[in-house]
């Protein structure tokens, strides 16, 4: 009966500590944002589900179709998933976003949100690019297209 309760017991707190999060577009992703500090902006408003780690921040975020968002002069590809680690201010390990620089698409793999200054650090690799986060206050429209003056659109 002991050895029951203690096997029992481990299976608890494993399926505590692993236990992921999954929520439909009904509880806004972009809500969850504002409460680890960032801005609703980073993502576009095609949102279907998302999962978040209690334990670690990673989450999966699931879109309805790839797609493309311009910010100014920046445009910016979301595949229909995107991964990464959520702490406060703070995105890692991200995968499923890149940006147009010049004539080369390059993954986005963290954001930094400096409240001092009130800029929002995008790192592409080594590089890294400094925009204001009040550029990101909304949430911005999938589209299908890059820009319809492109040359270059990334297939999807």
């Amino acid at each position: 009966m002991a050895s029951f309760n203690q096997s029992l017991l481990i299976t608890l707190i494993t399926l505590s500590v692993t236990v992921t999060v999954t929520v439909t577009a009904t509880a806004d992703i972009h809500d969850m944002l504002t409460e680890y500090g960032l801005p609703i902006g980073i993502l576009p408003n095609a949102v279907e589900s998302y999962t978040l780690s209690p334990t670690d921040g990673a989450f999966t975020v699931h879109l309805t179709r790839p797609c493309y968002v311009k910010f100014d002069d920046q445009t910016v590809y979301y595949s229909k998933d995107i991964q990464g680690k959520l702490t406060y201010g703070s995105v890692s390990d991200v995968t499923g976003i890149q940006a147009k620089q010049l004539f080369l698409w390059l993954s986005v793999t963290g954001m930094d949100l400096d409240t001092d200054s009130g800029m929002l650090e995008f790192h592409v690799g080594v590089l890294s690019k400094k925009l204001p986060a009040d550029m990101f206050s909304e949430v911005p429209e999938c589209k299908s297209k890059a820009c319809e003056h492109d040359s270059y659109t990334q297939s999807i």
